[in-house]
Order: structure tokens, then C-alpha cells, then sequence
């Protein structure tokens, strides 16, 4: 287990939790990402976002490309330390697909959210 907050984090074997980002304005949830030891700390030293890009390998500040950064509230940890919530205020939409939310879609492909801006002209 790693102590980064004051409360045991349950890290897994990649040394990565879960963090779901919820505007803490209507309570929406605008993401799904993954977090290490030092994108929680980044997250408390700066007041912004950061997570761990799986794909990239890599640290990331949410918004650094885009502008769209998400200012963290507050961090919850759930019942066994093994997930975290950012509840944040979002500037601009929070998926790179240009919509408020990542969750735009329901199962059957029905778009339900509302696109915030166009992703052609933010990542030229």
C-alpha cells in the first residue's frame, strides 16, 4: 500500500487506481482515468488534474494541450482505498472527442451529451 494523502491508497501491481472526474457543480460524470503516486501528489501540489496516460506512458496535466483543465476541489478515496473521485470544475468540454463528458454515448450508440467545443481546431 502507498501513503501519498494521509489515507492508504490500495496502488495496483502497475502502481495505478482508477480516478473518476465528476463536475462538482451538477455532480456529472465527465471522465474516467488512472492515476499514479506522483500524478496524486501533482494533483495536491497544483490544484489541477493530473493523471497517467496508459497508452502514452506518461504524466499528464488535463488540459495542457487543449486548455480545458479541470481546478480539483476535492479528492475522495472509496471505501478501499482502491479508487478515487476528482470532483472538479471543468473549463471547457472534458472529452478529446469534443463533448462536456466522455460518457456522450449510451449502449446502443444513441449520442445524449452535448458537444463543448470542436476537436479539429483545438489539436491541429
Amino acid at each position: 500500500m502507498s501513503d501519498t494523502s494521509g489515507v492508504d491508497l490500495a496502488f495496483d501491481e502497475n502502481d495505478l487506481l482508477p480516478a473518476v472526474a465528476q463536475s462538482a457543480e451538477s455532480g456529472e460524470v465527465l471522465m474516467l482515468a488512472y492515476v499514479t503516486p506522483e500524478a496524486v501528489e501533482r494533483t495536491r501540489e497544483t490544484g489541477f488534474a493530473h493523471y497517467y496516460s496508459r497508452s502514452r506512458d506518461e504524466l499528464w496535466r488535463k488540459g495542457a494541450t487543449s486548455g480545458h483543465v479541470q481546478r480539483v476541489e476535492e479528492v475522495r478515496v472509496d471505501c478501499d482505498g482502491d479508487a478515487l473521485l476528482y470532483r472538479v470544475d471543468q473549463e471547457g468540454g472534458a472529452c478529446h472527442t469534443g463533448f462536456e463528458s466522455c460518457f456522450y454515448r449510451t449502449l446502443d450508440g444513441e449520442t445524449v451529451g452535448e458537444r463543448a467545443f470542436d476537436p479539429d481546431e483545438v489539436y491541429d
